[in-house]
């Protein structure tokens, strides 16, 4: 036992070697849990920021300029006052994302008590913003026509007060989803393609027919690759966890981190395992990249990282619950977002270990059917 155990730590050091050689696997290492994840929660923000509006101001009122100046950063731009045929310049030319239209005698209108119409056009080529901005600009001119006609922001009282207090991330920050789900999805992927591509490197160098010919059994063999690429990974996941996600992004961890690394190692037996068996199926590195695709993908679409899992089709659910990444998205969410201990997230641990049993014994079949 000594002596196969010894056998796995050496080889394993012998994969670490390899892979510090290899320059292409280093910096993608780097990239994967630095520019990536910064990208992946910085680029794509939901939010409003520095929106380009116009109003058309017909009216010339206290309650109009009232409106135009309730609109300023970081949501909106300051406000152009143009006239009709600027505005639909503007927008043919995509510099306007909204153009209010206030028609004559509004504020007029308003204290009679009559219902006045604003015109809102929106440029709907840019869907997020669109949709949200919407929602903002109807707020904002309501709340505004209130506290000039109660001179205050209370409106009448409602038999019933719906007090909203938002949890885990009060401010509504897409960054705040966006970096841990890029660095949960980054966990799966770069542990597939390691493992992989180590199994692939060794067919093509010809060091796998010198471990044939060595004392040792393909259990050792496949052993050796998986804690060689997923302690590469954990090591790496950590880092990025305290340096890019912490203090660069700064993002707030609710839970304990090493909670999480525990259930990451976890994590990265299932994960590994898959790779040495698209390793052994492939038998070229671009076949490798070509079955991660189809695979690795899909895995990470209907893990929940990216839609809620609950609005998948509930078969679809049946079959994602026999996949290790909906769990660990599952128990990742818990330990970062809500700051959730061992009692509740144990249960998505036990089954990704049971899972990535099941993988190991069928990548090792497969493995030694390959060696054969």
């Amino acid at each position: 036992m000594k002596k196969r155990l010894l056998n796995i730590y050496r080889l394993g050091i012998k994969e670490l070697q390899s892979l510090w050689h290899d320059k292409i696997m280093a910096v993608l290492i780097i990239y994967t849990f630095s520019f990536a994840i910064y990208l992946g929660a910085t680029a794509t923000s939901s939010e409003l920021n520095k929106v380009p509006i116009a109003f058309i101001d017909e009216d010339h009122s206290a309650l109009s300029a009232r409106i135009m100046g309730a609109f300023y950063k970081p949501r909106f731009l300051p406000p152009d006052l143009v006239d009709a045929d600027k505005a639909d310049l503007g927008m043919d030319k995509g510099i306007y994302t909204f153009v209010l239209i206030i028609p004559a005698s509004f504020e007029k209108e308003i204290l009679h008590g009559n219902q006045p119409t604003i015109q809102l056009n929106i440029d709907a080529t840019r869907m997020s913003q669109a949709g949200i901005g919407a929602g903002y600009i109807q707020q904002i001119i309501h709340n505004e026509i209130n506290t000039f006609l109660q001179g205050s922001s209370v409106t009448t009282q409602l038999p019933i007060e719906l007090v909203t207090r938002i949890k885990f991330n009060p401010a509504l920050e897409s960054t705040w989803f966006g970096s841990i789900m890029e660095f949960i999805e980054q966990i799966s992927l770069l542990s597939i393609i390691l493992s992989g591509a180590a199994l692939i490197r060794e067919r093509e160098h010809g060091t796998l027919e010198h471990l044939l010919v060595m004392p040792l059994s393909a259990t050792e063999i496949m052993l050796s690759k998986v804690w060689s690429m997923g302690a590469v990974v954990l090591v790496a996941a950590a880092l990025s966890l305290e340096f890019v996600i912490k203090r660069i992004l700064d993002i707030p961890i609710a839970g304990s981190e090493g909670l999480f690394l525990f259930g990451a190692f976890l994590m990265l037996f299932s994960t590994t395992s898959m790779g040495i068996f698209m390793g052994t199926v492939a038998r070229s590195m671009p076949q490798l990249g070509l079955i991660i695709i189809i695979t690795i993908l899909p895995l990470q679409i209907l893990s929940g990282a990216i839609t809620p899992f609950e609005s998948m089709p509930q078969a679809l659910q049946n079959v994602m619950l026999l996949m290790p990444t909906s769990h660990f998205v599952s128990m990742a969410q818990a330990i970062l977002y809500r700051g959730a201990g061992l009692d509740v997230v144990w249960v998505d641990m036990f089954w990704i270990f049971i899972i990535g049993m099941f993988f190991f014994l069928f990548s090792l079949s497969i493995f030694k059917k390959s060696l054969n």
